[in-house]
């Protein structure tokens, strides 16, 4: 059985592919940080026991998340070297994944609806997404990005107002929603119907923190925290202890949670899903998480955070299970080995899952 606690874990993970509302930028404010409160943002104090070095640090936006990565090292020239080479690696995988720019590989994919010579990143992750919609029965689904676009013109730009929301988008999604109906390949990646258009915003900030956290691997760094929308930790913090992360508890009570709203985490990634990282109005009803079964936005659970090896994953997972639900969440960490969530629900308790309970 898993164990029931009190409280909340959340910070926020999304859909959206608009600058068109002061909401849309209100995720990014939902932060997962890498300290109690009260710290710097990513930089814990260092004991003095800790090894020789310094915190190097970069601080951005990456896919419109407000974003940082933290590396240790003793050598300052080998890191900012380094730090360069993660900005160019963000650099090139926005120029994939980003709905923000015009000129992104899924942008132009949406636009015409099909794309020639894809980069193997997105067709990796488009497999990626269509196997977690298999394993999820289709509450994950990248395609729900026309459900996106009819919430954002009825509640944002006011530019199509539908006089019943609920059905319109029942319509949408039977039309328009379906992974199924998307083919990739080497060659090119299409949609079988005119209008579909896809969304990797629930995957990609996982990817591009696991290329960086990855690139930081392969250069010999052994303490790093990545940020990146998602999290990935290298070693343990530099004074031996695991990185701590402290998740705002801001899907109920808008403040900071007590002693379970800390995780411990040394080379893990985590990622956090939740329908108030993007609210369309006041109420937070509707949000940008969507289940595509329903075409409305899922409201079963108030958040869910999902701790792994890797932030793709994690990333995924989290907002798979916000759509299926807590009935299901055994079984899709079933599917991906050494992952765990947390999942709160509406009253307020927490409830935790490891894969290793539904094997």
């Amino acid at each position: 059985m898993p164990e029931v606690k009190r409280g909340a874990a959340g910070a926020g993970s999304a859909d959206d592919d608009t600058r068109m509302s002061p909401r849309a930028t209100r995720r990014r404010a939902l932060r997962i940080v890498a300290a109690v409160a009260g710290l710097p943002l990513l930089i814990a104090a260092v004991r003095a026991t800790a090894p020789k070095g310094r915190f190097y640090s970069w601080r951005g936006e990456v896919l419109d998340a407000v974003s940082e990565v933290a590396l240790w090292h003793t050598n300052a020239a080998f890191a900012q070297r380094t730090i360069l080479r993660v900005r160019l690696e963000i650099e090139r995988l926005e120029r994939i994944f980003s709905l923000y720019r015009q000129d992104s590989e899924i942008s132009r994919l949406n636009a015409a609806g099909m794309l020639s010579k894809p980069a193997p990143e997105l067709r990796e992750l488009v497999e990626a997404s269509q196997r977690l919609g298999e394993i999820s029965d289709g509450a994950f689904d990248i395609s729900v990005q026309p459900l996106w676009r009819l919430y954002e013109a009825h509640f944002w730009s006011r530019t199509a107002i539908q006089p019943d929301l609920a059905a319109r988008a029942r319509e949408v999604a039977h039309a328009l929603v379906d992974f199924r109906k998307i083919d990739s390949g080497a060659a090119s990646i299409g949609f079988a119907r005119p209008g579909m258009a896809i969304t990797l915003n629930s995957l990609a900030q996982g990817y591009i923190t696991d290329a960086v956290a990855d690139l930081l691997r392969n250069e010999g760094f052994e303490s790093a925290m990545v940020d990146l929308g998602e999290i990935s930790t290298l070693g343990r913090h530099p004074d031996g202890r695991p990185w701590r992360l402290g998740i705002r508890d801001l899907g109920i009570r808008n403040r900071w949670g007590s002693d379970n709203r800390v995780v411990e985490l040394a080379d893990l990634a985590l990622a956090v899903s939740g329908g108030y990282g993007t609210v369309f109005e006041p109420s937070g009803r509707f949000h940008h998480i969507f289940d595509p079964h329903t075409a409305a936005s899922a409201n079963g659970l108030v958040d869910v955070a999902v701790i792994g090896p890797r932030a793709t994953t994690a990333n995924g997972l989290s907002t798979a299970i916000c759509v299926a639900g807590e009935a299901q969440a055994s079984r899709l960490l079933a599917a991906y080995p050494g992952t765990q969530a947390i999942l709160t629900r509406p009253d307020g308790t927490s409830v935790t899952f490891t894969a290793k309970e539904a094997d």
